[in-house]
């Protein structure tokens, strides 16, 4: 996929909403390429300090937060994205000001890209019914049980969500995740309006 240049995404803000036990990859990853997109960054958690990823069952590196769930609204944002690990993906899910900042950026038709465990905050926000998406293959039943279509696809692109299921998918996740923020620029270039879904650009 040809990502749009970087003039067009450069000045784009995405919020990446972790807490503790988050997968290091699946958040590193798709930073680097949005930085190199020129997308301004913005680590979200439950706490203030510093996040601690994990990387392959293990302890990773510490980040950086930059605010919390409940000190910021979704009209700061372009994009969301939700990298998985088990640990933070089930603590992610039951924090009613990540569930209410991914509601409201839903809402707004921005995009927002979720990788392995991370749909389950998507579930407990009461997003997924009537989705086309995939994760992580151990949450196929529980989506399915929610009111969404599950592939067993690398990426999933649905209208303005994207998924994938492992780290291994990161660059089809990265490709089309810079895919829809770039489309979603364009559209409010010309005009489109900024803050209501268009159905019209729904595929995958």
């Amino acid at each position: 996929m040809t990502h749009p240049p970087q003039h067009l995404l450069g000045g784009l803000t995405v919020a990446i909403l972790v807490t503790d036990g988050f997968e290091q990859e699946e958040m590193t990853g798709p930073r680097t390429v949005l930085e190199t997109s020129g997308i301004i960054i913005r680590i979200l958690s439950d706490k203030r300090g510093q996040v601690q990823a994990h990387h392959q069952g293990l302890k990773g590196d510490l980040f950086d937060v930059d605010a919390t769930f409940d000190r910021v609204q979704a009209d700061e944002f372009d994009g969301v994205l939700l990298p998985g690990g088990e640990v933070n993906a089930s603590r992610i899910r039951n924090n009613a000001a990540a569930q209410q900042l991914v509601r409201q950026i839903d809402q707004q038709g921005k995009p927002i890209a979720v990788i392995c465990h991370a749909p389950w905050l998507l579930i407990a926000a009461g997003l997924v019914p009537g989705r086309k998406m995939t994760s992580w293959p151990t949450l196929q039943q529980e989506i399915e049980n929610a009111g969404a279509t599950w592939a067993d696809q690398e990426v999933v692109v649905d209208r303005n969500w994207v998924s994938s299921r492992k780290p291994e998918d990161i660059s089809a996740f990265n490709s089309a995740f810079i895919g829809i923020l770039g489309r979603r620029t364009r559209q409010s270039v010309r005009g489109t309006s900024d803050d209501v879904p268009n159905a019209a650009g729904a595929g995958g």
